[in-house]
């Protein structure tokens, strides 16, 4: 199976460079870029010189959490300046499937604001912002040069999600938090334009979009690299840590009301006999007791499992006939109407606690299908998926819509959550991004990205103690058991 992410301003952090230039310290780094000749007086940065574009969907409870983003700033603005910034939301730029990867819309950034704008700066619907200190941040560094900020992340391993990306030293090489905010200069903006008119990016595939975009900006732009900036944060907004932070991340799980019953989910989970031994009693030591409804699909049954035989023949990859025709059963049921159908691997780990209070700030009566979002060929009409390793989660009239059209595999193993996401482009229902589903597994994402994460789901059992794994990250606790558990977490 295939399983496998905007910004007019900056993200500040410990600095990391390449090379020799490693043998300065972060301070005399940050002291010589942000101001070589320091006789010089740069004029005040005005907040109307700032672009702020929130990475926001287009589902109805995404694009309301947005526009209260864009509110609290617009009010912020004024009252600091009569002349107010621009804010905009990412997927208002462009009507374009891809636009959340946010290279497609910088050509249009450029030519828009590129005269009258100094800064563009990014952040997440959940990123909290202070206005007055981003722009005393922003204020450091000579807007006339190309500068690209932001929290830094790095991989301690190299890792399948970024292709063993640096594979000798992954963590010379580092990216954006966008929890934190992030910063183009408009200098840097306009050379990526024009680099981005002529030779667009090649890859077929959109992963993990923090690490892709870093990646392209230093291949592709004179090996431009992040600047990490400590004023762009991810601690809690209501902390003390977060005091002199320009940015803060409220990494606290969402929650509408009362979390979703959990008579009203149905989990699918999809095995073959050759796995019943190794990866079920797995699923049975962890998640399956919060699961009410749920039914294991192979291709051999087993009573003592149970599983059900659905016809389809086992296939080494990409299960799309096994899914589809889970699909199928989940409609013509008569066992339970729920609301909501999870398809699961057989090596997923699941929170289903966590999962219900997400699921409470979407309505099932829309077309839902959530989870963690990959792109193909984005850049040549491609289309988005919900990877099925971390979990695809679809509301009811989703999968009737999807059964109504004429939509199917075009072989019992392709690869489903491709087609899935083919299907769902054609029908127009969007596919709802949750950072929280993890197509692998902890170990391959930097620490400091799964710390302001309270994750619903990881994937595969390779290298791991999957049980342990989960009773660290995923057991139903409060966040603050959660939160305390960290050092159990470090030790896996």
């Amino acid at each position: 199976m295939l399983g496998g992410i905007p910004f007019p301003f900056l993200v500040l952090c410990p600095l990391y460079l390449f090379g020799d230039s490693a043998s300065f310290s972060s301070e005399e780094k940050i002291q010589s870029f942000q101001n070589p000749d320091r006789n010089e007086v740069q004029r005040p940065l005005e907040l109307q010189e700032i672009v702020i574009v929130i990475q926001s969907q287009s589902n109805t409870f995404h694009k309301k959490r947005a526009e209260n983003l864009r509110e609290n700033l617009l009010n912020q603005a004024s009252s600091i300046s009569k002349d107010l910034p621009r804010v905009l939301l990412l997927h208002e730029i462009l009507k374009n499937e891809g636009s959340w990867t946010v290279l497609p819309v910088i050509p249009h950034l450029a030519d828009v604001h590129g005269k009258n704008s100094s800064w563009i700066f990014f952040c997440e619907e959940e990123t909290t912002v202070k206005l007055q200190r981003l722009l005393e941040t922003l204020q450091r560094f000579d807007n006339t040069k190309s500068w690209f900020l932001g929290k830094a992340l790095y991989d301690e391993e190299s890792t399948i999600i970024h292709h063993y990306a640096f594979a000798e030293n992954p963590s010379v090489f580092k990216y954006p938090d966008f929890a934190a905010g992030w910063a183009l200069s408009m200098p840097l903006v306009k050379k990526l334009a024009h680099v981005l008119r002529n030779e667009p990016p090649s890859s077929d595939f959109t992963i993990d979009l923090k690490h892709e975009i870093a990646l392209y900006i230093w291949q592709k732009v004179e090996k431009q690299e992040l600047t990490s900036v400590p004023e762009f944060c991810t601690d809690n907004p209501t902390s003390s840590k977060t005091e002199t932070c320009a940015t803060a991340f409220n990494g606290s799980l969402l929650s509408c009301g009362n979390p979703v019953k959990k008579e009203d989910i149905f989990v699918a989970i999809k095995t073959c006999h050759k796995f019943h031994k190794d990866r079920i009693p797995v699923v049975k030591k962890t998640w399956e007791r919060d699961a009410v409804h749920f039914e294991y699909y192979s291709d051999q049954e087993d009573n003592t499992i149970p599983t059900t035989d659905l016809g389809i023949p086992n296939v080494e990859r990409g299960h799309c006939g096994k899914t589809f025709a889970i699909l199928e059963r989940f409609l013509k049921s008569n066992t339970s109407k729920t609301n909501w159908l999870v398809i699961l691997d057989d090596d997923t780990l699941i929170s289903l606690s966590r999962l219900r209070k997400l699921l409470s700030c979407y309505d099932p009566n829309e077309p839902i299908f959530l989870g963690e979002r990959y792109g193909y060929g984005l850049g040549a009409r491609g289309y988005n998926y919900i990877t099925g390793g971390g979990g695809m989660v679809f509301s009811r009239k989703t999968v009737r819509r999807l059964l109504n059209s004429k939509c199917r595999c075009y072989s019992n193993d392709a690869p489903d959550d491709m087609v899935l996401g083919m299907c769902t482009s054609g029908l127009a229902i969007p596919v709802i991004h949750s950072p929280l589903f993890h197509q692998a597994r902890p170990t391959d994402y930097p620490k400091d990205f799964l710390t302001h994460q309270v994750p619903i789901s990881f994937h595969k059992h390779w290298n791991i103690d999957p049980v342990k794994v989960y009773y660290a990250w995923l057991i139903q606790d409060s966040e603050e058991d959660f939160h305390r558990k960290k050092h159990l977490r470090e030790e896996l």
